[in-house]
């Protein structure tokens, strides 16, 4: 367990003891205070609604030892005398010095993970191949990849651990080179560029400038791997003479995926590697982009002395992380439950995906807005109903569920494409009516797909239709 005392969080943060004991040893970090148990430092945060400043008496309440503050609030300190105070001029900033005092006293190989789509499943992956040669990986938990998160998760690696593996999200100009500062990681890999929150940072080529910027406090003989089949990373490369890694499927790339195919409907191929060293690759998750990520993993293991072939076999026992691409069989569905995030590039991985399961079973598509694609928004939710089009006659869906005002252009777009489809498109402005109607379409065998931004909550209901029964679905006829 990773411990720090008041103490040393005086010594990192700068800040001063209002209240409690320097003494006092932390062995949490909580931004809610429902969590804030004992051994816990609270941290409370400013944020559009809600001053946490407010809730640091509850925190205290629950047990946690310490607390940050850029404003005590009255009578705090009376009432808690025995609870460390730390006062601080921002807690956010104040955070981030903590996490690049734990970032010090780590001496482990630390790797850090970004892009647009893609990013977790990658960091997954990567952790699982590296397992292929370490015995304890540490790796990001949940989505704790902000400038909030990524301190908190440094604090959490532990003495024992021997490598770690970091996920870093950015969702505005400058934010991953606060993020990365405090990381300092030593091996970067950059998935690729797409247009998630394009309606902040305005451009991809404005996106690909900050996603580089991972880079920030890595150690000058550092690696940063690139995503070679990426059009606009192609052509990029690692700043001050670090080593570049391209990976993918073109010639350009030293860790490269050739003899691509499937078994069992899963991707299989042969990892090309420097030095005339190769490994076969079989996957246990489903769609072409996973080559992609596949072949990342190799690639980071075996820059960092896995053997290939030992961070292959590794590989093949990852299965999917919850909401992306996790696969339910019930007897009775086939639920593809890739209801965490959506943007253009991973809707179409996950329609490809189901698409190509279970060949001859119905499939639906459960659709819901995507969210901060900027004043283009309407284009690309057209663009990815000109892509369920074009592949209709391969029934890559034969009924299309949209939820949401912006899901509607999928439709659109879809009709755009392929005129014959009409009658297969339903549309939802409310997730409760999609759920019933969906009850009444399901039938033994279907094939059912939940894919949407995380806001639209197609979660619950993809957890729900993983564990119907026959029973209870109503009817087997389309809904009117």
């Amino acid at each position: 367990m990773s411990k720090l005392t008041v103490g040393e969080i005086l010594q990192a943060t700068g800040g001063s003891l209002a209240s409690g004991r320097r003494e006092t040893e932390i062995t949490h970090i909580e931004t809610d205070s429902r969590k804030a148990k004992d051994g816990a430092l609270f941290v409370p945060v400013i944020g559009q609604k809600t001053d946490g400043h407010r809730f640091i008496a509850s925190a205290f309440q629950g047990g946690a030892g310490a607390s940050l503050a850029s404003t005590v609030p009255e009578g705090l300190l009376e009432e808690y005398p025995d609870r460390a105070c730390i006062q601080v001029e921002d807690t956010i900033k104040a955070l981030q010095s903590i996490g690049s005092f734990c970032r010090r006293r780590l001496s482990i190989p630390i790797i850090g993970v970004t892009g647009s789509v893609g990013k977790t499943t990658a960091r997954e992956m990567i952790a699982c191949a590296l397992a292929g040669g370490y015995s304890r990986v540490f790796k990001t938990a949940g989505n704790h990849n902000s400038q909030v998160g990524v301190p908190i998760t440094l604090f959490e690696i532990e003495n024992d651990n021997e490598i770690a593996v970091l996920e870093l999200g950015m969702s505005e100009p400058g934010e991953m080179e606060k993020i990365a500062s405090v990381a300092q990681v030593d091996m970067a890999a950059v998935t690729n560029i797409g247009i998630a929150h394009i309606g902040q940072l305005g451009s991809q080529e404005n996106i690909c400038r900050e996603k580089l910027k991972i880079q920030e406090g890595m150690r000058e003989d550092g690696v940063l791997f690139l995503n070679g089949d990426d059009p606009i990373l192609r052509n990029q490369k690692a700043q001050k003479g670090r080593r570049t890694f391209y990976y993918g499927t073109g010639e350009n790339c030293q860790y490269r995926a050739v003899d691509i195919g499937t078994e069992e409907g899963f991707p299989v191929f042969t990892a090309l590697c420097p030095h005339g060293r190769k490994a076969k690759v079989r996957l246990r998750v489903l769609g072409s982009h996973n080559i992609l990520n596949g072949i990342l993993s190799i690639a980071v293991a075996a820059e960092n002395g896995v053997d290939p072939e030992a961070a292959a076999k590794a590989l093949e026992k990852f299965s999917g992380y919850q909401g992306r691409q996790q696969i339910f069989e019930n007897g009775e569905l086939t639920v593809i439950d890739d209801s965490y995030n959506a943007s253009p590039v991973s809707m179409k991985g996950g329609l490809e995906v189901l698409m190509n399961i279970h060949p001859g079973r119905r499939k639906i598509a459960v659709l819901a807005d995507m969210k901060e694609l900027g004043e283009k928004e309407a284009l690309y939710h057209r663009e990815v109903g000109n892509y369920i089009g074009s592949h209709w006659k391969e029934h890559m869906a034969d009924a299309v569920l949209l939820l949401g005002d912006l899901a509607r252009e999928i439709g659109t777009g879809l009709l755009e494409t392929a005129p014959e489809a009409q009658g297969s498109v339903y549309y939802f402005d409310e997730k409760e009516e999609l759920e019933e109607s969906l009850k009444k379409m399901a039938a033994p065998g279907d094939c059912i797909l939940f894919k949407g931004s995380n806001s639209m909550g197609l979660g619950p209901l993809a957890a729900g239709f993983a564990q119907i029964r026959t029973e209870e679905l109503w009817r087997t006829n389309l809904p009117e």
